[in-house]
């Protein structure tokens, strides 16, 4: 059993999730220091981190307003997931949600909450994965100490080009007990075709896609150890702007004994063909970009709009693509580029399945 009191929930209440993670703290990196690094190959981009702003009024008031019009859509959709993992069939003992840090943690700890409303015994934990270098394995040998692999499901919030949900096939395919090919990854939104279950495919405007630590219990992205479970950061300095049960609690509240039994009837369904139309097109649109922007690493493409946003947070951004400027979706994605002089090319459908794409600048 996980000793209690070992780990740590970050601002989540104790009981929604476990972060399998060791506290730690480093010297931050500048953007454009860590940008000139990671694009010299000489450092990993799971070794540095740079200092999360405080989100300006404006960046919380779009926050604050997609989370008033996406509540209802969350709502329904956790629960349609919920109920199609409460459907498989039971290895015995208790399901085990495995949150892939940080991006799955607010819909894990929704899932986590629906399943514990449905009768379900759940464990819910957070665990690192890291592009290029794996699953935290030490973490998984944890969860897999109160839980079966057969009934172990893993979450992200969404996919992208596929390069997490590829790296939890690679780490996955070697350890024994997970043979679901490709492996339980229950995702929002599916954008490339990657997952095993999603509550849809669309490119929308994901309320916590627009924040890091704030809605993701304070924690930073995992930080990579060769000498047992990853790392992180708290950030202290965002308490005051800290959303993290505001958002959770603001959803959960939204259901009903209706809806549970709804989603029951009618849960998530996947889309095998529907997958497989989203990869071609990400992978083609990918090459596309890569061709015209003189780009050798696909790593500097942030395809979707919680992707694009985040790169504008964090990165260097060198050009934005949005299919339509008037998409209320993008608005926040437009006031970063105006904010830091980056243009914006209006592309129609030619960058689907996505509504906008972020490209990374060529740093010497």
């Amino acid at each position: 059993m996980i000793a209690v009191g070992e780990f740590f929930s970050g601002s989540y209440a104790p009981e929604d999730i476990t972060f399998l993670l060791r506290k730690t703290v480093i010297e931050l990196t500048p953007v454009a220091e860590k940008e000139i690094w990671l694009q010299s190959g000489q450092r990993h981009y799971s070794e540095m981190l740079s200092e999360e702003s405080v989100p300006t009024p404006e960046h919380m008031a779009i926050y604050a307003e997609a989370l008033q019009d996406g509540k209802a859509r969350l709502a329904h959709e956790t629960l349609a997931l919920a109920a199609a993992i409460a459907a498989q069939p039971d290895a015995g003992g208790p399901i085990g949600l495995v949150s892939l840090v940080r991006a799955g943690c607010p819909l894990g700890v929704l899932l986590r909450r629906a399943l514990a409303r449905m009768g379900r015994d759940v464990r819910h934990f957070g665990v690192s994965i890291i592009r290029d270098r794996g699953l935290d394995h030490a973490a998984l040998s944890l969860v897999e100490q109160e839980c079966l692999p057969e009934n172990i499901y893993f979450v992200d919030g969404w996919t992208g080009k596929g390069a997490i949900s590829g790296e939890l096939a690679r780490t996955l395919a070697t350890r024994p007990g997970y043979v679901q090919r490709p492996p339980r990854l229950a995702v929002l939104a599916d954008l490339c075709g990657t997952s095993w279950l999603a509550a849809s495919c669309e490119d929308w405007l994901i309320p916590f896609g627009l924040l890091g630590a704030p809605v993701a219990g304070l924690i930073s992205r995992s930080l990579w150890a060769d000498d047992g479970l990853h790392k992180c950061m708290l950030w202290k300095s965002l308490r005051h702007v800290d959303q993290t049960r505001i958002f959770v609690d603001t959803v959960s509240a939204l259901w009903t004994d209706d809806m549970l039994a709804e989603a029951q009837r009618h849960p998530a369904v996947a889309d095998p063909s529907l997958y497989a139309t989203l990869h071609r097109q990400s992978g083609e649109l990918v090459a596309r970009l890569m061709r015209r922007f003189a780009i050798n690493a696909a790593n500097r493409i942030k395809p979707g709009i919680a992707e694009a946003t985040r790169a504008l947070l964090r990165r260097v951004p060198e050009y934005v693509l949005v299919s339509r400027r008037e998409d209320p979706d993008v608005r926040l994605l437009l006031g970063l580029a105006a904010r830091h002089g980056i243009p914006v090319e209006e592309a129609g459908d030619a960058i689907l399945p996505y509504k906008a794409v972020t490209i990374i600048r060529k740093v010497r």
